[in-house]
């Protein structure tokens, strides 16, 4: 039956007797503010003025010895019972000793203190309490007691010996302190301990047990502090021999621990009081070359001072460099192959002018060979070779170590790999200026053989030039052209030499062959050399014929510009060119005026109508073949016109010449065009300048229709 439920004996009970029913939650009827606004301090005041008073207990009064027991057993029993509950908390244990010696009953208050210690002798507060207790009331054989097992107990609590001693002192006991101090120096305490020792002692003037005191001292704790602190009470009491040889004992003992360098400065500052500052310059120096050099900064600061005081100018220099060499004695250890700082290492000590020390910094600098052999690993590194080998035959004047180092460089590159043409060349000059010539053509020929380079060739060839040995410089020539037929540099320098020497044949069959090379990596330089000699030369139908072979491999605008300039131009007045320079501007052109006429007269070809109707030949056979073999070269096509239309305007050909150039110049016009990115992908447009010639025009209106056409179809293709 639904609704239904069982009962604990079997009776059927209905639903709502077996319902939990909940209270229902209070809903807030009215949700307007309050007339009157309560503030939380104002809550939180109310309640602090409202609080009762706490409970205080009533004023005892005792009036007779029955109360005292009474009051006594009962705060006995209170400390008792919280000392069962809580006996590991400090604090009880303290409050019921004390509150038994507010009582006067030392007996039981002891029973407290050593119940305490029983629980944890570890407290060094409890022994401290427990005997300041006896001695504030003057119970010293109670006191010396406490101190006793608290010493014995707990050896390494150092407060424990020093109230200890000083109970013993204040009371006069000299001696019991001084066994004390005897028991405490056998754990070997701190140096405050010590020193507390030798305070005492030195309290008494008994100096003798004082030294005696050091020497353990120093012997327990071997350190700068305790030698120092030994010597200055020597000096306290004026022994200054005394002094001294405690600081020699102390630099006998700690010369081979860490911080001896502070020991070196307190020694030289000693002997700098007692005015002996060749000792002290003495000790320094000592100092610096036993030390390492990261371990000297402290000792260089302090002879850098002491020079300044009573050095001179030298000495002073040598405490500077030899700070300066610290700090690059680190950065060669720290990174051995950091060539700058090898370089400011050798500088340092060439200025200073120690030949020996150079040379051995030198040698150690070399010897840090780059890991690889790759040619930009080596270019700084071959640097310090040639300073050495500078240094060695300017500063120290020995011309057979530096002949050495040149040798062993050359031996330590890798010639196979790569080589230096400076190191090839400075050795060469180097014999050079030793008057051995065999010597430096030798090196000068090892050098070619093993890596020959153009600069050795010019450095050789040069040499040999000064000497006046032509054929060897025809020779290296040679050989130079030999292993790179296709420098045209060397092919000038090598026609030059013969066009020098008169050599009027030799020099155009070296041009000859040096053009037929259908390889060169400058050709323009060489084709232009040729042309020059072939003008100074005055033979125009040669430069002529070099000029239409030079159109044959190549149409460059620059080519035909310069055909028609040289077609412009007097033959008369092309050797003339370094005198005009020299002449005033009037002078040179009644001389050219004059020139010209004399070689008109010996030849009709020379007249100006001739040479310029010739010039504007070769610009109308320039722009004809820019048109046909070039079609795209607008710009070039615009130079060679902006030219020609400059020759018609300084040969005078009158305004119908300028004009018909000027019809040939075409319309700028701008455009756009699209730019893609190294994928393909379209990124823009970009503005850029365009030519239309005349000739182009009919074809103009067809090429707007083409665009419009294009960009409709973009348009459409946009849309789709």
């Amino acid at each position: 039956m639904a609704g239904v439920g069982e009962g604990p004996l079997g009776t059927k009970l209905h639903s709502s007797a077996t319902k939990v029913s909940y209270p229902r939650p209070t809903r807030v009827k009215n949700k307007a503010p309050a007339p009157t606004q309560i503030t939380a301090e104002q809550i939180v005041r109310e309640a602090k003025e409202r609080q009762e008073e706490t409970f205080r207990a009533p004023k005892q009064k005792i009036t007779d010895a029955e109360e005292l027991a009474e009051y006594r057993l009962k705060k006995r029993k209170e400390f008792e019972d919280l000392i069962r509950r809580v006996y590991w908390n400090e604090s009880v244990w303290v409050k019921y000793a004390k509150w038994e010696e507010t009582q006067k009953d030392f007996a039981r208050a002891r029973s407290v203190w050593e119940r305490a210690l029983d629980y944890n002798y570890r407290s060094q507060s409890l022994w401290l309490k427990y005997a300041e207790m006896e001695m504030s009331h003057k119970f010293v054989n109670h006191a010396r007691n406490v101190w006793d097992r608290a010493v014995n107990l707990l050896p390494r609590v150092d407060q424990f010996w020093y109230k200890y001693i000083h109970m013993e002192e204040m009371m006069g006991q000299v001696a019991n302190a001084r066994a004390i101090f005897e028991r405490w120096m056998q754990w070997e305490p701190d140096h405050n301990g010590w020193n507390a020792y030798i305070k005492m002692e030195t309290r008494y003037k008994e100096w003798a047990r004082v030294r005696h005191i050091y020497e353990r001292y120093v012997q327990c704790h071997p350190s700068v502090k305790a030698w120092v602190r030994w010597a200055k009470f020597e000096m306290s009491l004026g022994d200054v021999a005394r002094c001294r040889a405690v600081y020699e004992d102390a630099v006998e003992t700690m010369e081979r621990e860490v911080d001896v360098d502070q020991l070196y400065v307190k020694f030289a500052q000693f002997e700098e009081r007692v005015k002996e500052p060749e000792r002290a310059r003495a000790i320094y120096k000592y100092a610096l070359d036993n030390l390492p050099k990261e371990k000297a900064q402290e000792v260089y600061k302090a002879f850098t001072a002491f020079e300044k005081q009573y050095g001179d100018r030298g000495a002073i220099e040598d405490v500077i460099v030899g700070k300066q060499r610290v700090k690059y004695e680190e950065e060669v250890r720290a990174n051995p192959t950091s060539y700058d700082s090898w370089f400011d290492y050798t500088r340092m000590e060439e200025q200073h002018g120690d030949v020996e020390k150079a040379r051995e910094v030198y040698e150690r600098a070399i010897a840090n060979v780059p890991p690889q052999n790759e040619k930009r690993y080596w270019k700084r590194y071959i640097f310090l070779w040639i300073n050495y080998a500078l240094f060695e035959e300017i500063d120290a004047q020995d011309p057979e170590r530096t002949r050495e180092v040149y040798r062993e460089c050359l031996k330590l590159i890798p010639h196979k790999s790569f080589s230096f043409s400076k190191v090839w060349i400075m050795a060469s000059q180097f014999e050079i200026r030793q008057k051995r010539l065999d010597a430096a053509r030798k090196i000068l020929g090892m050098a070619i053989g093993m890596h020959p380079k153009e600069k050795i060739f010019k450095t050789y060839i040069d040499m040999e030039m000064q000497l006046g040995n032509i054929d060897r410089c025809r020779t290296l020539y040679e050989k130079a052209l030999e292993l790179n037929p296709f420098n045209c540099f060397s092919w000038v320098k090598f026609a030059e030499l013969e066009k020098s020497l008169a050599e009027t044949e030799r020099t155009r069959a070296i041009f000859e062959i040096a053009v037929g090379m259908d390889q060169l990596d400058q050709p323009e330089i060489l084709w232009k050399a040729y042309i020059d000699f072939e003008t100074e030369e005055g033979d125009r139908g040669r430069c002529r014929a070099l000029y239409e072979r030079l159109l044959e491999r190549t149409q460059h605008v620059k080519v035909w510009i310069s055909f028609a300039q040289f077609e412009l131009r007097a033959m008369a007045l092309n050797n003339d060119d370094d005198d005009d320079e020299t002449q005033e501007p009037e002078a040179a052109a009644a001389r050219r005026a004059a020139a010209e006429e004399e070689a008109a007269a010996a030849d009709p070809e020379e007249a100006e109508p001739r040479r310029v109707e010739r010039a504007r030949g070769v610009y109308e056979r320039a722009l004809r073949s820019l048109k046909e073999n070039q079609p795209d070269a607008k710009e070039e096509r615009v130079m060679l016109l902006e030219a020609w239309r400059a020759f018609e305007e300084g040969v005078g050909g009158g305004d119908d010449r300028v004009a018909e150039v000027e019809k040939k110049m075409p319309r700028r016009v701008k455009r756009k065009r699209p730019i893609y990115t190294e994928d393909g992908t379209p990124a823009g447009q970009e503005e850029y300048y365009d030519y239309i010639f005349p000739e182009e025009q009919g074809a103009a209106p067809n090429l707007k229709i083409l665009e419009a056409a294009y960009k409709w179809k973009r348009q459409k293709t946009g849309d789709e």
